[in-house]
């Protein structure tokens, strides 16, 4: 049988964070209720998290992320593995918040997507982690609301891009899986997303226009 939560540590310390989850779901799959219990308890949070990005409504957060769960679980019998667990997972989860937005007249607008080129060169992703870092000189109540402000103010696409890669630090490719598009797309995404970001910023941070940070 899988372990109880109060065991876990001892039981998958030396597996990774996708070998537990291949292996819970193998055992899920095998008809192990718990062991999707577990996957919930882990995921759950962090899905309702990129979820109030699309949807501002605590209650209705939870309807949608309980609804992408159940969503999940009667899918599960079709993952076989390509991906990661928390990508497909996530994918289940936009796809039924947008789903959820379209039956109530509310579908997130789209945005104009720059130059895949242009946003491949801009890779300073790691500026945006350091506000949130003690050691940061930008660290401030000001500029944490203004990005927070910032992100909840991004087109759809872009706020979930720009959510997925600097926020639950997932790789373009897991992006790109989770938004159904190619990875040029995604960097584009993240491209504008950290343009609007950075012009809030500046007069903030008293940056040249020519500056991104």
């Amino acid at each position: 049988m899988l372990p109880g939560p109060e065991r876990w540590p001892v039981a998958y310390a030396a597996m990774s964070e996708r070998d537990v989850d291949r292996q819970l779901v193998a055992r899920a799959q095998g008809g192990d209720k718990r062991a999707f219990e577990l996957l919930v308890e882990k995921y759950q949070r962090k899905l309702g998290r990129l979820l109030a990005r699309f949807i501002r409504d605590p209650a209705e957060v939870e309807d949608v992320t309980q609804e992408a769960f159940i969503k999940a679980y009667r899918a599960l019998p079709a993952f076989r593995g390509d991906s990661a667990f928390y990508t497909w997972l996530y994918r289940i989860g936009i796809n039924t918040a947008k789903n959820y937005l379209m039956a109530l007249g509310r579908r997130a607008p789209t945005s104009t997507e720059v130059e895949a080129e242009d946003a491949e060169g801009f890779e300073d992703g790691e500026q945006l982690r350091d506000i949130n870092t003690p050691e940061s000189v930008l660290l401030s109540k000001e500029i944490a609301q203004t990005v927070n402000a910032t992100i909840d103010e991004l087109p759809g696409e872009l706020r979930t891009a720009i959510q997925l890669r600097e926020i639950e630090g997932m790789s373009y490719e897991d992006i790109a899986r989770i938004m159904d598009c190619p990875i040029g797309t995604v960097r584009s995404r993240i491209f504008r997303a950290r343009e609007a970001i950075a012009e809030r910023l500046r007069p903030l941070l008293d940056t040249r226009k020519d500056q991104r940070w």
